[in-house]
């Protein structure tokens, strides 16, 4: 239960802090789509499984945050953009940036070290490259995960590691979920979501 509580709040603040956009909102729907067609063709093809998590889910994810996430004051929640990455439990906007830089490299790496220093079998022609990158690309996002959550056990403790671990994996069907409506609202012109149930459980 405890696990649960954590992850239905960390659910909660997410929403609540990260998602105003309708933009943001329709581009997480796309990405949760992805990602979700990546969980099956990890166990398939690892080149597709790439192509879909990183390139289309986790480009389009970011965009939306990057760019179309507005960064002012937020009124709905009484704070400042920068106070909101302060307390973001998982990766904030900075920590973002040095992820993508590692994962804007890896297609540099896995060119100069065709073997990935005696962990792969060394690549021979397109494929063999695509797939190595795919591979490479796969594991560094399992890594980032684990390293978050390990790094959460220490400065929030077990349960909150835990709840945002399964937070991530799950996001994708929770993001269908709450977003399947943002591209009607975009449609109809609303680029901000009111977030008309935060300010009524803030009247509670």
């Amino acid at each position: 239960m405890r696990l649960l509580d954590e992850l239905r709040e960390q659910r909660w603040d997410d929403h609540r802090y990260y998602h105003h956009s309708r933009v943001n909102q329709s581009l997480h729907l796309l990405s949760a789509l992805c990602f979700l067609g990546a969980y099956y063709y990890v166990f398939v093809d690892p080149v597709v499984a790439a192509v879909l998590g990183w390139l289309v889910a986790m480009v389009s994810r970011q965009i939306g945050h990057f760019f179309f996430e507005p960064h002012r004051y937020d009124d709905v929640n009484h704070l400042s953009h920068e106070n909101k990455e302060a307390i973001k439990i998982g990766y904030n906007l900075q920590r973002k940036r040095i992820l993508l830089a590692v994962w804007g490299l890896t297609p540099v790496a896995v060119y100069l070290a065709p073997g990935l220093l005696g962990l792969l079998e060394p690549w021979s022609g397109p494929y063999g490259y695509a797939h190595h990158l795919a591979v490479t690309w796969i594991a560094l996002g399992f890594a980032a995960l684990i390293a978050r959550t390990v790094q959460l056990f220490f400065i929030r403790g077990v349960w909150t590691g835990l709840g945002w671990f399964l937070k991530i994996a799950t996001d994708p069907i929770n993001d269908v979920r709450q977003y399947w409506r943002a591209p009607l609202h975009l449609a109809r012109g609303q680029l901000i979501d009111p977030m008309y149930e935060v300010q009524q459980q803030q009247r509670w």
